[in-house]
């Protein structure tokens, strides 16, 4: 029989860096309730949340890298949100965030999870940022919790 490895979403003793974008703040704001709610609810204590607040999606990447380069952290959660407009803007931000992101988790094989909306419009946002299970930055923390469970029994 193959040997299966999978994740928990135990976060116990365990430390965490959010990094929260200020821009559009109504949706993050609700992204980091979400994120944090998520790591309590899996016995994350508060002295292991960090929340390393940026003015915009663009500098997520910066302050990720060097949250990853400390070694503190058994993931990092990134949110955001870029909402369309009327110019390209919208897609420099998005494709650059994103790459970025996956960039710093492969390097330092840390869980960098994205929590990044990328929203046509703001409605489209807030209801990604709602309550509960479907808050887009409560998933992104139970994706970094797993993603540090299965890291650490692939060390």
């Amino acid at each position: 029989m193959p040997r299966e490895i999978t994740g928990t979403l135990t976060g116990r003793g365990l430390r965490f860096a959010i990094v929260v974008s200020r821009f559009n703040r109504t949706v993050t704001s609700a992204l980091l309730e979400g994120a944090v709610q998520a790591l309590q609810a899996h016995e994350v204590d508060d002295s292991g949340i960090d929340i390393v607040h940026v003015p915009g999606a663009f500098e997520i990447t910066l302050a990720a890298e060097r949250c990853a380069a400390t070694r503190r952290y058994a993931g990092i959660i990134c949110l955001g949100a870029v909402v369309r407009g009327e110019t390209p803007h919208f897609e420099f931000i998005a494709r650059e965030v994103s790459r970025g992101i996956n960039e710093i988790a492969c390097r330092h094989s840390i869980p960098v999870a994205f929590g990044v909306l990328t929203t046509d419009t703001m409605e489209q946002a807030f209801a990604r940022a709602g309550e509960g299970h479907g808050n887009k930055g409560y998933e992104a923390a139970v994706t970094a919790l797993e993603m540090a469970s299965l890291l650490a029994q692939l060390s």
